[in-house]
């Protein structure tokens, strides 16, 4: 569980472009080094301490693998009302 404010905000934005990333066809390939890059970044510039950015990776690595996050809500379609 993250509790860093810094590090939730990270998880939030990640996670908003994953979603974002998966639906202009991107799987998960593209993501996990996409992933990679970006904590890449976060250790080079040290922004945040090296063991959050390991709890970031388990938990956004957890994110991508669950499909669930990933899906498409099913339309509902109106059903027509006789009026007769």
């Amino acid at each position: 569980m993250l509790t860093d404010a810094l590090t939730i905000r990270h998880y939030q934005k990640l996670t908003d472009a994953l979603v974002e990333m998966w639906n202009r066809g991107y799987r998960y390939e593209e993501m996990r080094i996409y992933l990679d890059g970006y904590l890449a970044s976060l250790r080079i510039s040290k922004a945040i301490e090296p063991f959050l950015i390991h709890r970031l990776e388990e938990e956004t690595t957890r994110y991508i693998y669950d499909r669930s996050n990933f899906e498409m809500p099913a339309l509902q379609t109106e059903t027509e009302i006789d009026y007769y």
